[in-house]
């Protein structure tokens, strides 16, 4: 997005006070500090080299509401944007090109995670491993995954599963404003996308994010794709909880934690929603 709205964005969150719906934890900064090469569903008129001095003018203003920021680690500047911010957010590697060394570089000076592991970055090949390897190399970074059925093969999920373990992988939706929509036509960052059933493209055929929800993903890890209940649910609490640093708060039934609770029945529907423990 331009630069004006991204600052209306971290004006709306400085401002922002729900009194009726889900907490308002933080934002998470997908762009513009990616690889044009590799800018999914991104307009590549707004990509831009990481810009500390953006960044910080945008957490300033929003109130120091964003708690994690993607870069693309090979471009110009990424790594003294990563040593920069080390500390003040968390770093994500996302929409990139990077090779292993790259990546392996730029996780030991500061980055922690990986945005959309597969998705928009090198496969993993078995001469060059590429950011695939270097995460799993680097035994405190997690990787999110995006378990819509549409993005990653579900081998490829239970193979992650397999090398990561249920400690390091962050389930995601990736989803975008047409999810919960009718099929048609919608918007993403200024572009047309289509949803048609699971699939939200532009329209050249790319992939436009996704249009499930985490609910969703947990019942097709557990349902379709043979991973263990309990390691889903921690994938989709636990874990994203530690990653964004709010598991102090949310993120397990703990005694002084906030009681937000989904209970769900026998085949995974849902049955009741707790917020601060009010059933709503």
């Amino acid at each position: 997005m331009p630069e004006e709205i991204l600052f209306q964005v971290a004006r709306a969150a400085a401002g922002y006070d729900f009194k009726d719906g889900a907490d308002f934890c933080g934002l998470y900064m997908e762009g513009p500090f990616i690889s044009a090469k590799k800018k999914g569903a991104q307009k590549e008129e707004y990509v831009r080299k990481p810009d500390v001095e953006l960044f910080e003018r945008l957490q300033s203003i929003s109130g120091n509401r964003f708690r994690t920021v993607a870069v693309a680690p090979e471009t110009e500047g990424a790594m003294d944007f990563i040593r920069a911010l080390s500390g003040k957010a968390r770093i994500s590697l996302a929409h990139m090109t990077a090779d292993y060394d790259t990546a392996c570089e730029a996780l030991k000076i500061g980055a922690s995670q990986i945005t959309h592991l597969y998705n928009a970055m090198p496969p993993f090949t078995h001469r060059e491993p590429g950011p695939v390897a270097a995460a799993a190399d680097d035994e405190n970074c997690r990787v999110e995954l995006i378990c819509d059925g549409v993005h990653i093969h579900p081998a490829v999920v239970r193979t992650t599963f397999k090398i990561f373990g249920d400690d390091r992988v962050i389930l995601i939706s990736d989803s975008m404003r047409a999810t919960g929509m009718p099929d048609g036509e919608s918007e993403l960052g200024g572009q047309t996308v289509f949803k048609n059933g699971r699939y939200a493209t532009l329209a050249d055929g790319t992939l436009a994010g996704s249009v499930t929800n985490l609910m969703d993903c947990v019942r097709r890890l557990v349902k379709e794709m043979g991973i263990p209940l309990e390691s889903a649910i921690k994938c989709a609490s636990a874990n994203p909880a530690k990653a964004v640093g709010i598991y102090e708060n949310y993120g397990s039934l703990t005694c002084g934690k906030y009681a937000n609770v989904v209970i769900l029945g026998s085949e995974l529907e849902l049955k009741m929603v707790c917020h601060h423990g009010e059933i709503v």
